[in-house]
């Protein structure tokens, strides 16, 4: 199990306390658990709380373990070295957290998770697997996401290439809710096996249903005891305990409480043994929250600063594994005594990682109630779906992409934005300004208790991502916001619903790129560079329809070598 220190101050402490005896009056964790719809928006709420259940045992789960167990021993004795996951979402997030956070068994089969459209990445992954040692899991709720669809396809021409026509669907396998699209096509190609999701679980709250368990458990990880962490978690946060001593009420409730005080940015510091699991949290919070103009806005991988770096507007989540060294005890005080609120968990072990999916699950539904929104649904996801769909059946149908009117070309960067944000960049720059004074226009929309997060259609490579960290800790020491840093498509299905649906207080640095060599997708004439462009062509058009403040800035050529350029631009803009 974890333990719990909360340190809010004054003000935020009397108010928990008192959202704690109208928890307990109102019998809200009782309401929960009977699944009433009308403790969050009385929409359809009801149909969306089968993750309360999934940890119990003995049931259906026990029967599925026994049947992975059955064919992890099968995939020893084919040599099978690898699992390629292709997911997106809920379905590719817990099951990646697991992998780095917990040990399989040796001389199992590694996880590569792959939620990617970039063609580079795509390559990048595939070129480090052998592909006749290789065992695919496609694993998508409704089993018709883009993504997985689309690598499905290609994956399935690459092994088929190198076991031999006939021989492909035994090295693919399904997760998918029954019924779904992706069924169908596994009984058409043969897959091995199917494993169902629970139709009453959404994607992000699947973390202990097959979707995180089956990958899971072919590792060679302990899902069993990972299970009994979950349900002892599952009894501490039950419908008889009282708030004041119920984990998930506690978290949910102090969370909704900052962010109606307007510390509505949650900083998560974990532990690095434990680190992946902000990537989840991050999907969990943001895509569940961000709605109707609330939201709780996760900021995962932040690096710590002194207490001076940081505005009115943060909640800082401390999460720790037991007998690790921990150096930032000294900072995480010090934010405490500048007033900052503080809460710390201590996680006994790796497997209670477990237990922290249900605790967190519990704790948005929680928050949810307290902001008044629909925490299993995801409007402004979908609205980008849409806008991609469009454009991508266009150009199946022989039109090109939509060409746009640039801002600003300049060595090597193209600029692009609405018009409405174009007029006041222009405006505050000048219509002779430079490349950086038009970023540092852009950046200087900030205003306090505003946050800056930069969507990057780039591989999501280690020199990538160290890139943009560098760009991001400049925006946070110069400008005093938090920051955030996502890879598209993944952050569409994650923190995207809360920048598009959220409260207005993002301003958001689109970054896109020429893709040197695309690939090509077996029986289709979109590509994946296509694709990808039309996806951050419909995550910009969505931000600008909602009035956001959207830049794009285009990189031709060398990736890394723009990226080093912004990086200047950036820095010469805020001096």
């Amino acid at each position: 199990m974890t333990t719990e220190r909360t340190r809010l101050g004054p003000t935020l402490d009397a108010d928990l306390d008192t959202a704690l005896a109208a928890w307990r009056d109102g019998d809200g964790m009782g309401r929960l658990w009977r699944r009433d719809a009308d403790l969050w928006t009385g929409a359809d709420e009801a149909r969306w709380v089968g993750w309360l259940t999934l940890a119990d045992a003995p049931g259906d789960q026990s029967g599925v373990l026994t049947l992975v167990e059955q064919l992890a021993e099968q995939l020893k004795d084919e040599g099978v070295t690898a699992l390629l996951l292709l997911g997106m979402g809920g379905s590719s997030l817990a099951p990646e957290v697991l992998s780095r956070v917990l040990s399989g068994a040796d001389g199992a089969p590694r996880l590569h998770v792959l939620d990617s459209t970039d063609p580079a990445q795509v390559r990048r992954v595939e070129t480090g697997l052998d592909l006749t040692r290789t065992l695919c899991i496609v694993s998508s709720k409704s089993g018709t996401t883009l993504e997985p669809t689309l690598l499905t396809d290609y994956f399935f021409g690459r092994i088929e290439a190198a076991v031999g026509p006939g021989h492909a669907g035994a090295r693919f396998v399904a997760i998918t809710d029954p019924g779904s699209r992706l069924e169908s096509l596994a009984s058409q190609r043969g897959f091995r096996a199917v494993f169902p999701g629970v139709p009453s679980v959404g994607g992000r709250f699947s973390a202990l249903s097959n979707f995180g368990v089956v990958p899971a458990a072919l590792t060679g990880i302990d899902v069993t005891s990972l299970l009994g962490r979950a349900r002892a978690m599952r009894q501490a946060c039950g419908p008889d305990v009282a708030p004041d001593q119920n984990p998930g009420a506690r978290l949910g409730l102090a969370l909704g409480i900052a962010a109606q005080h307007g510390r509505d940015k949650v900083t998560l510091l974990l532990s690095p043994a434990i680190t992946a699991l902000a990537g989840w949290l991050e999907q969990l919070l943001a895509e569940s929250t961000g709605k109707a103009g609330h939201a709780v806005i996760p900021v995962v991988a932040e690096d710590l600063a002194t207490p001076d770096a940081y505005g009115d507007d943060r909640l800082f989540v401390v999460m720790r594994l037991k007998g690790a060294v921990e150096p930032r005890q000294a900072c995480v005080n010090a934010l405490v005594d500048a007033g900052h609120p503080v809460i710390e968990l201590m996680l006994d072990h790796p497997l209670d990682v477990g237990a922290e999916f249900f605790r967190w699950e519990v704790a948005t539904a929680v928050c949810g109630a307290v902001l008044g929104v629909n925490p299993f649904d995801q409007p402004d996801v979908e609205a980008s779906k849409i806008e991609t769909t469009a454009l991508a059946d266009a150009y199946e149908r022989g039109f090109p992409l939509p060409v746009e009117t640039p801002l600003a070309i300049h060595d090597g960067f193209t600029l692009f934005a609405g018009s409405a944000v174009s007029a006041r960049l222009t405006q505050m720059a000048g219509p002779d300004a430079r490349l950086e004074d038009l970023v540092a226009a852009h950046l200087n929309l900030a205003r306090p208790g505003d946050y800056v997060a930069l969507l990057a259609y780039l591989d999501m490579s280690e020199a990538n991502h160290a890139a943009l960290q560098r760009i991001r800790h400049l925006v946070r020491d110069r400008r005093g916001v938090a920051t955030s840093v996502g890879f598209g498509p993944r952050f569409l299905h994650s923190t995207g619903q809360a920048f598009k649906g959220g409260p207005d207080s993002g301003v958001f640095l689109q970054v896109t790129c020429d893709d040197a060599n695309d690939v090509a997708i077996p029986g289709r004439r979109v590509t994946f560079g296509v694709v990808k462009a039309a996806q951050a062509l419909g995550d910009f058009r969505v931000l600008t329809q909602r009035g956001r403040r959207a830049l794009r800035v285009h990189l031709s050529g060398d990736v890394g070598a723009g990226l080093d350029r912004l990086e200047q631009l950036v820095l010469a803009g805020l001096e």
